[in-house]
């Protein structure tokens, strides 16, 4: 993930939770609107959270992936 995904969902995350509090102010904090626009921004930060754990492999463990015999590779035990 970019930093410049990371900023857009982070703004999305925080318009949402901004709409979220609106919702919540105008409907009352049990109703089902409240609720369905929390589930919203819990859906949005779940895949902030997805996005953050795939990060992308660097040469070096590429390299080491499809040639996992090579010297560059071992890993040794202390």
């Amino acid at each position: 993930m970019t930093d410049t995904q990371a900023k857009g969902i982070q703004d999305q995350i925080q318009d949402e939770v901004e709409q979220a509090r609106a919702v919540c102010d105008v409907s009352g904090s049990n109703s089902a609107e409240c609720a369905a626009a929390w589930d919203a921004v819990e859906e949005l930060q779940a895949e902030a959270s997805h996005q953050r754990q795939d990060k992308k492999k660097n040469s070096l463990e590429q390299y080491c992936d499809d040639n996992p015999e090579a010297a560059e590779c071992r890993v040794y035990d202390e």
